[in-house]
């Protein structure tokens, strides 16, 4: 899977009460494999709601989200579910750790959905990589807030997906663990798509495109020069 997503004529309403509230609106939206695009604008603009829906955690009210020729918002839930756990990965801004399961049982839990033994095998070297090593038997209550998102981007990673979504995964961190948590991003996504949400300028300027929303609507696009630095040419472990 090369990690192509298309977004074509987007569009979701919500009922509050007797009103419609549209949240978002038409949106249009090609990004290519391998970019990293940062989706930015003031709270309420869809940005999040974007996001979702081109995980598949969210059905539009009209129009389709297109990942790899595979139109997602098409296939029924089981088969969904299915394309979700092989390519597209999600980090939340509130982590969504297991509070009973240790860092490492964690990290395991997609692939062993999956049933894949070679993937689960993965989860001692990525937390390895992530500077986790020491706490692979911790549970998320002895981690700090840096520890589990580092932990739900290891998990994320794990079955190799062509897509690497991120809502707002440096929101709940400090400026040290929320930079430690972008390089890791940044190195995990070398053979994947990267599409985060933010409200961080410093970090949406690292962004390949950076897409303003507002209202719904994607009002303005920024172009830049490759936001992956060297190091995000090394591979995670196999």
């Amino acid at each position: 899977m090369s990690g192509r997503i298309e977004v074509r004529s987007l569009g979701r309403d919500y009922r509050d009460g007797k009103q419609s509230l549209t949240v978002l609106d038409g949106v249009e939206l090609v990004i290519e494999p391998r970019q990293f695009v940062a989706i930015t604008g003031p709270s309420g603009s869809g940005k999040s709601t974007l996001l979702g829906l081109m995980a598949g955690l969210d059905r539009p009210t009209r129009g389709e989200v297109v990942i790899d020729g595979t139109v997602i918002t098409a296939l029924g839930e089981d088969a969904l579910s299915a394309f979700r756990g092989r390519n597209i990965g999600f980090v939340f801004q509130t982590f969504q750790l297991i509070p009973t399961l240790t860092a490492l049982e964690n990290v395991r839990v997609p692939a062993e959905i999956l049933g894949d033994a070679a993937l689960a095998a993965r989860a001692p070297e990525l937390l390895a990589r992530m500077g986790l090593a020491d706490r692979a038997r911790h549970y998320p209550s002895q981690l700090s807030g840096g520890e589990m998102q580092r932990v739900a981007l290891a998990r994320a990673s794990i079955t190799r997906p062509s897509v690497l979504l991120a809502d707002e995964p440096t929101g709940n961190l400090d400026a040290a663990s929320g930079a430690r948590v972008l390089d890791l991003l940044l190195e995990t996504c070398a053979e994947s798509t990267l599409v985060l949400v933010t409200h961080n300028a410093e970090l949406a300027a690292r962004a390949e495109r950076e897409l303003c929303m507002r209202h719904g609507r994607i009002e303005r696009v920024i172009e830049r020069r490759s936001g992956r630095p060297e190091r995000a040419a090394e591979r995670l472990p196999a």
